[in-house]
């Protein structure tokens, strides 16, 4: 058997996977990333007993002819950078936090050493530095690399910036791993699920835990901003307050929102005009349901 008609699936286990699908993609095979949660989930529906290494390679085969995973091709390099960057700006951010905890709880004692609190300081101040650095080389590679057209889209849409910019480009690969904005909507998991069965369960619809819980953060955090100054997104918010639902339902909408727009600006391939409604007519929903 050639290494092009074989099919070898791996499972996405943190970062342990990428080094070796990438290999064997070079070396000519044809490979499959499936998601844990899915491989776990078909495992549950089988009468298997057991786990060690011989029964884990076997399930992935019959995973494999089951479900007939996509095959899988490696990001082009820019994924790399942008990514890496993003992942290291969130650790930063992490321990910046951590340290101005350290510094509050320093100051509520009575008696604060100075230097222990200038320790403190430098570490903040430092982290500062970098954060500040990572995003403008962010900014750059949006500006200049090759997803730099679709950056520029997105980021003329009041509310987007350059952190919800390139997660939204890394995760989705430039808008091209969702075939329609509600493939978008469901991957990010803002899109509403319902909970009906027969006559007597009548449960409201949810967005639950599902989709890529990076983008639905970058994007609900951009709503902070949207619902200030995007003229869409800022009624949309406000009325869905005004009719008594909680803030965080209401940021989660405004959130599924912002991703349509996002996603029309781009198809479309026009720069954010709330003066051309057939922009966001055709592409945005009322999100009632997800509310």
């Amino acid at each position: 058997m050639t290494p092009t008609a074989t099919l070898i699936v791996l499972e996405a286990t943190s970062t342990y996977w990428i080094a070796l699908a990438v290999a064997l993609h070079t070396a000519g095979f044809h490979v499959a990333v499936a998601n844990p949660a899915q491989v776990r989930n078909f495992a549950k529906s089988l009468p298997r007993r057991g786990k060690t290494d011989a029964l884990d390679a076997a399930l992935l085969v019959r995973f494999a002819t089951e479900r007939q995973p996509t095959p899988w091709t490696p990001p082009p390099e820019l994924y790399h950078e942008l990514r890496q960057r993003l992942a290291a700006r969130d650790a930063l951010v992490a321990m910046r936090q951590q340290a101005r905890n350290h510094r509050h709880a320093l100051l509520r004692w009575p008696s604060v050493v100075p230097a222990v609190q200038e320790h403190l300081d430098q570490v903040i101040a430092d982290l500062e530095t970098r954060i500040a650095t990572l995003e403008q080389e962010l900014a750059t590679l949006l500006r200049n690399g090759a997803w730099s057209e679709t950056a520029t889209l997105l980021l003329s849409m009041p509310g987007f910036g350059v952190i919800t910019t390139a997660w939204l480009l890394v995760v989705t690969l430039n808008l091209t791993a969702c075939a329609s904005v509600e493939a978008a909507t469901a991957y990010a998991g803002l899109a509403p699920q319902p909970h009906v069965s027969g006559s007597s369960v009548r449960g409201r619809s949810q967005i639950g835990h599902g989709g890529n819980e990076r983008l639905r953060t970058a994007l609900y955090m951009a709503t902070l901003s949207a619902a200030r100054t995007n003229p869409l997104i800022r009624p949309f918010s406000a009325r869905l307050r005004a009719s008594g639902k909680p803030m965080k339902v209401a940021r989660c909408a405004a959130a599924r929102k912002l991703l349509h727009l996002a996603y029309a600006v781009v198809k479309k391939q026009q720069r954010f005009n709330p003066a051309y409604c057939a922009c966001t007519s055709t592409m945005v929903d009322e999100v009632s349901g997800a509310a």
